[in-house]
């Protein structure tokens, strides 16, 4: 599949390069128009209580839901004084009516709640007509505008503008800060300025993809005004990310003297098979946020999966397009040597001898560490998001604040208390008939809903512990609702006010009543926790089976999933751990410059749960991706887990370290939920590429042994259907190379043995010459000389040994030179195209065993057609397993190395 799309890339190179650069220019002006259509919230539960609660306040109680608060204020003069109310009224007078629906001031409703403790501050409340952003952008500056007072303007529309500058503003000093950094580092990873720019350039693809997709969404939903950092942050890191890994595997290949066809092929075959598996995982994991009903998690779910998508896209099509036209020259302009690619000793191999001698030691301490780290979020107490996700320099913010502690405690935050009550029909006078003769439909009038009808459930509400006070702040005649504000003592979010919150749910209903619906920000918080923590579960259910079915395709194994699944809750737990240790405690709110609230938001740490969830799986499938191919070339686990960890080691750290210059630049965000993802996600990505990938995950394959790569006879079949891989290649698949010649040392001199002249009974197959292969003992280790005609041992006159065990498919990789004992030193074959070859394993069991049955001819071949073996050939070291026949290494004719052959 994947050297298929390679050759597909690599001979429409020019073609899919050219598509992708018009596309990239045509969409771009569509993707800047997505700053202004983003929406505020979207932290609610549509189905909620409290939320049906918000619907009536914005469509029963009109003016009850500003969506604009002005400030006065004056050094000395009463709010009460005439000459006060002239300044304020004559400004709001000059608002032009076709913006503004309503005006609420001190002076039209007397209520002493809108006056400052001090006497010296009032608000106004005004709510906007149409196209809320635009209305506001019309009164804008005319509500600043007031004679002898000081004015602040806030609220729910001027707050969401600012939001909306804070988030281009985060993203413009993020890239600005990121890309100069991230530039230096390439350089030193690759050595070479060339090499150097091709993933900024994949990455800032990605970041024009988020853009449009996130326009896109625009269309059909409302998008969140948080999910642009958020998703921006996402596939720039990734597209950097998958990009290293693409081009440092394309370059290994050219200087291995692959041409560039080659070299695209056989990169897509490898590391494009392994970003293909990981973009998927980390695509699924976030894909998960769409079960969850809140606007908030769908939008950024959504958006931050399809550019995880785009940014695959990007590394498995524009990237190898490009280095199929440039070839050899992707590492032109050099300038340093390359410190990124793999090395064959140094730190890494140090680490993976260590780990390999003392398994136990490292997966027990690097598990206490990171049970510690997650501790101090045995203490999580969640909130809400509110105006202190803004710096506190932002004047919506500072309005915000002035009226939550200058004026009357939670004037604005009241608990929302609606009684429908039940009214009883009047007659109505009886009406002429129409003018056709036909009566007209009588419309039985009701009773109107008044304060005395709510009387004694409004006492009943002030005798509740924690109550403060509660007033009628509302009538609904057409819908026969009463609203009232409940007043209490403490913060919104305190333990007091959900306690008042629950008390009222649970108050039996006056006779009288019909239905009692509570609202507001406690009650809207209390809500959100219930809905996420009943769809959590099913979250986790449907991520963790998707990535376990991914995983099971990827490596053919049962508990390696179940590893991962482990490793990834212990990551997911440091990371909460640090998060509530900086953001709750506030232990890094003066080096990243927010304000604590004591709490963590709920909504974003389910978002950290998905993000950091998908990015921790990533590195671990990089490194078992090359466990595994190790493991396919020897059988020894042990030395598979300790070749993969040293020859990922550098290349991983790399991409790590990129990872986290982007993950750290979007962190110095103004804006606290983007910090706090940021934080989260730094943490988890520090935690995962040291002390998970480089120790716990490899003392814990060393511990399971060859169980790492146990799968039920019943479930082979199975994994062979569902398995990525390459189809089965004609025996001179064109564009392949011939094997390059190793020196070896010159083989002994075969004699040609005698070919066995028994004559058979007429309609049976005749023997073909025997040959003579190199083969393992039966009794122990070492290897000798056994003779093999090449046919299955139920078509020689003679069977000679059973042959042995071939293992792997197609898809396994050329064996790395293997020392054998003498009869004489073997040297196999240097690396060759990529799935073209399996030799016979030294140690382990081969989970498909049926791979030599089918290798075998399907049927014996008559006497007088039978083949006869070539004469003069070489020791047999090994088998490839194609179509009709078997390509196998062999013994150059000269001596002087070894090159391919094939066989029946």
């Amino acid at each position: 599949m994947f050297e298929s799309l390679g050759r597909f890339v690599y001979r429409g190179r020019w073609t899919l390069l050219v598509l992708s650069v018009a596309a990239a220019v045509l969409v771009a002006p569509f993707g800047l128009e997505l700053f202004g259509r983003m929406v505020d919230g979207g932290f609610e539960d549509p189905s909620a209580e409290s939320t049906t609660s918000a619907t009536w306040n914005e469509e029963w109680y009109s003016g009850n839901s500003p969506d604009v608060v002005v400030l006065y204020t004056h050094p000395t003069v009463s709010a009460k004084d005439k000459r006060y109310k002239k300044a304020v009224h004559d400004s709001l007078r000059r608002l032009p009516a076709a913006h503004v629906r309503q005006l609420t001031t001190y002076w039209t409703t007397r209520s002493t709640k809108m006056i400052s403790r001090d006497s010296l501050s009032t608000y106004a409340l005004i709510t906007l007509k149409g196209d809320k952003q635009a209305a506001y952008a019309a009164i804008e500056n005319r509500l600043r505008t007031v004679e002898g007072l000081s004015v602040k303007v806030g609220g729910a529309v001027p707050l969401l503008k600012d939001l909306n500058t804070q988030t281009g503003a985060d993203l413009a000093k993020a890239e600005a800060i990121s890309m100069p950094v991230l530039l230096v580092l390439l350089v030193l990873v690759f050595g070479s300025l060339v090499a150097a720019g091709l993933p900024l350039l994949v990455g800032l693809l990605a970041v024009l993809g988020a853009l449009v997709l996130l326009r896109l969404l625009t269309e059909v939903t409302d998008v969140s005004v948080f999910s642009l950092n958020v998703v921006t942050m996402l596939g720039l890191g990734l597209a950097i990310d998958y990009s290293l890994f693409v081009l440092s595997a394309f370059r290994e290949e050219i200087r291995r003297g692959a041409s560039r066809e080659q070299a695209v092929v056989a990169t897509m075959a490898t590391a494009g098979r392994t970003v293909a598996f990981s973009g998927l995982t980390v695509a699924t994991a976030l894909l998960g946020l769409l079960l969850f009903p809140q606007m908030f998690l769908r939008s950024i779910g959504l958006g931050a999966a399809a550019v995880v998508l785009v940014a695959m896209f990007s590394a498995l099509i524009v990237l190898p397009a490009v280095l199929g036209i440039l070839g050899p020259r992707v590492d032109a302009l050099r300038i340093t040597p390359s410190f990124g690619g793999p090395r064959g000793g140094g730190a890494w191999h140090a680490v993976a001898s260590s780990v390999m001698r003392t398994p136990v030691l490292y997966l027990v301490g690097v598990t206490a560490v990171l049970v510690s780290l997650a501790l101090p979020f045995v203490d999580v107490k969640f909130g809400n998001v509110d105006h202190r996700v803004l710096p506190s320099r932002v004047e919506s913010r500072q309005v915000a604040e002035a009226v939550d502690t200058d004026f009357a405690r939670n004037s604005m935050a009241p608990i929302d208390v609606h009684v429908l009550v039940e009214r009883d029909l009047v007659d109505a006078e009886p009406l002429l008939p129409g003018p056709l003769g036909q009566g007209h439909t009588v419309v039985s009038p009701v009773t109107p809903v008044l304060p005395a009808d709510v009387k004694p459930f409004t006492d009943r509400l002030r005798r509740l512990p924690g109550v403060t006070g509660v007033d009628v702040t509302g009538f609904s005649q057409a819908n026969g609702s009463v609203r009232l504000a409940v007043r209490y003592e403490g913060d919104p979010m305190s333990a007091s006010a959900r306690s008042v919150v629950t008390l009222i749910r649970s108050m039996a209903p006056e006779p009288n009543i019909r239905d009692v619906v509570v609202g507001g920000p406690t009650a809207a918080q209390m809500d959100l926790m219930d809905s996420l923590t009943a769809t959590l579960p099913w979250m986790a259910l449907v991520v963790c089976g998707a990535t376990f079915v991914l995983l099971f395709a990827a490596f053919g194994s049962l508990l390696l999933p179940l590893k991962a699944l482990l490793m990834n809750v212990l990551s997911i737990g440091a990371s909460f751990g640090v998060i509530v240790w900086a953001f709750q405690y506030g232990n890094l709110a003066a080096f990243l410059g927010f304000t604590p609230t004591g709490t963590i938001e709920a909504t974003v740490t389910v978002l950290i749960l998905a993000v950091v969830f998908g990015l921790s799986m990533d590195y671990e499938l990089f490194l078992l991706s090359r466990v595994r191919a190790e493991w396919l070339r020897t059988g020894d686990n042990t030395t598979a887990v300790a070749v993969g960890l040293q020859k990922t080691g550098g290349i991983i750290t790399s991409a790590a370290l990129l990872l986290l210059v982007v993950i750290g630049a979007f962190s110095t965000a103004g804006i606290t939920i983007v910090k706090l993802l940021g934080v989260g996600m730094f943490v988890a990505i520090v935690v995962d590429a040291t002390l998970v990938r480089a120790l716990l995950v490899p003392a814990t394959m060393r511990l399971m042994g060859e169980a790492n790569w146990w799968l039920p006879r019943s479930l082979r079949g199975l994994h062979r259907r569902i398995e990525l891989r390459e189809p089965e290649s004609d025996p001179d698949p064109a564009g392949l190379p011939a094997p390059a010649l190793v020196p070896a040392p010159t083989p002994p001199a075969l004699a040609a043995p005698p070919a066995r002249a028994a004559a058979l009974p007429s309609g049976q197959a005749r023997p073909i010459e025997g040959r003579r292969a190199v083969r393992p003992n039966l009794d122990g280790p070492g290897w000798q000389w056994t003779e093999d005609d090449g046919r299955p041992s139920a078509l020689r006159t003679d069977p000679g040994p059973a042959p042995a065990p071939v293992f792997g498919m197609d898809t396994d990789p050329i064996p790395a030179p293997v020392p054998l004992p003498p009869p004489p030193p073997v040297v196999p074959a240097v690396s060759g195209p990529v799935g073209t070859a399996a030799v016979v394993r030294k140690r382990g069991i081969n989970p498909y065993p049926s791979a030599i049955r089918e290798s075998a001819p399907p049927e014996a071949v008559p006497d007088e057609e039978a083949p006869r073996a070539a004469e003069g050939d070489g020791a047999v070291i090994g088998w490839v397993k194609v179509r009709p026949r078997t390509r196998v290494v062999k013994a150059s004719a000269d001596g002087a190395g070894w090159t391919w052959a094939e066989t029946d």
